[in-house]
């Protein structure tokens, strides 16, 4: 597993910070919090091009989600999530997310496949103009 990402990689940053909700048992933030924190950041990308979320006409969904644990994440704390479209197919395309600490180390790495996806007609669509102009960014 690759973990010697830099956020200097990534063209497309989202801060977020830890919330007490977050932790578990352990006092760490909680794994399956990290999915949320790169909804968060994902949720910005679709702003920036234009796609609607109200499950109307053309949009996206989400397909598959992987996540990598690199290290443990305390809180309270600030973050940054670098992003990057790793991948565009016909219909599909990936995000590569990397949620880095307040130092800058990363402290895990997620992948989601998004489909490009027309609610009205209930069926996939060719890649959006706006996603395929940020790949290689």
């Amino acid at each position: 597993m690759k973990n010697n990402y830099k956020i200097s990689d990534f063209t497309f940053t989202y801060k977020l910070d830890t919330r007490w909700k977050d932790l578990d048992a352990f006092q760490h933030v909680n794994n399956a919090v990290y999915a949320t924190y790169i909804e968060s950041a994902r949720v910005d990308l679709f702003k920036r091009w234009g796609i609607p979320g109200d499950n109307s006409g053309k949009s996206i969904i989400m397909a598959s989600l992987k996540i990598d644990y690199l290290a443990q994440l305390k809180h309270p704390t600030s973050m940054v999530i670098g992003q990057r479209i790793s991948r565009i197919g016909g219909t599909s395309f990936d995000i590569e997310s990397i949620v880095f600490d307040k130092e800058g180390n990363p402290v895990c790495a997620g992948l989601v496949v998004v489909v490009c996806y027309d609610f009205d007609s209930q069926s996939p669509v060719p890649v959006y103009e706006s996603i395929k102009d940020d790949y290689g960014k």
